[in-house]
């Protein structure tokens, strides 16, 4: 039986909310900035208060654009991000639940040589190998595109060896129950793989999701025109070297709405986690 504290649950609950309060304060500041005039906050004297120019900045933001060196609307950008992340995350998991399925239940010729093949391309992130794909992507007319965008990162080893380890741990006995009910290879995916794998699909997705979403150097390299450009190049690019040129209040009204994308998707899946959990435990 665990004993029951009041000082140590008071002493847990103190730690906790001061950690969230040094997570929290600076958005908290980044969203008071956004309601404010931009020379409020070029001078120093932001106030912790809401301002009354909330709905004002976040129409311009949205649908107007800023005076920096990009001068695209965010509501495009937040468009291309998502896609782009979007794709990036269903991209990865499909291509390696596929092969790593591939790796377990098939016996080929080389298929452990397959996968570590695979697996040391770890050792190969996008940075290291930014110029072939890039001269690839160019010879393909992908530059300014979607495709340009996600197809050059959906391969992901660390995901192909999260699934392979879950399908080892696949009770031989659903196997056979597949066998004696003459379902095939596709029919024991779709009917008994997939949906064991629905939990870790989830985690993975929000994971992969919130990579593409942060990616910074391939879209820039990849977009040349400002209507393709991601919510995080466009963050750059509106500030300008000098600071009294740089629309702060915009600046900091586009960070806020780059965090909601990730955070909902961590909400709306948040109850796959819990019963990932709960499973775990029965």
């Amino acid at each position: 039986m665990v004993e029951r504290r009041r000082f140590g649950n008071a002493f847990a609950y103190l730690v906790l909310s001061l950690g969230v309060f040094v997570i929290a304060f600076p958005v908290y500041l980044c969203f008071i900035g956004s309601t404010h005039e931009q020379s409020t906050i070029a001078n120093g004297q932001m106030p912790i208060t809401p301002g009354g120019l909330f709905l004002p900045t976040y129409y311009k933001t949205l649908f107007v654009g800023t005076s920096g060196t990009t001068r695209e609307p965010v509501g495009q950008m937040l468009l291309n991000s998502f896609v782009m992340a979007s794709a990036i995350a269903i991209g990865k998991i499909a291509i390696s639940i596929i092969s790593s399925y591939a790796v377990v239940y098939f016996k080929f010729p080389f298929r452990m040589l397959a996968f570590w093949l695979i697996f040391m391309t770890l050792m190969l992130p996008v940075e290291v190998r930014i110029y072939p794909t890039y001269k690839i992507a160019a010879d393909l007319n992908l530059l300014d595109s979607y495709s340009g965008l996600a197809l050059p990162l959906i391969a992901s080893a660390t995901a192909t060896l999260f699934f392979r380890q879950f399908f080892m741990t696949i009770p031989d006995e659903l196997i056979e129950a597949s066998k004696l009910d003459a379902a095939g290879p596709f029919r024991f995916f779709f009917d008994t793989v997939l949906p064991l794998s629905r939990t870790n699909i989830a985690a993975l997705f929000v994971i992969l999701f919130i990579y593409g979403w942060n990616q910074y150097l391939w879209p820039l390299l990849i977009t040349t025109r400002d209507d393709m450009q991601t919510i995080v190049i466009g963050i750059k690019k509106m500030i300008v070297t000098a600071d009294a040129l740089t629309e702060w209040n915009v600046v900091m009204a586009t960070a806020m709405l780059a965090m909601l994308p990730p955070v909902a998707i961590v909400v709306l899946l948040q109850r796959w986690f819990v019963k990932g959990l709960v499973e775990t435990e029965k």
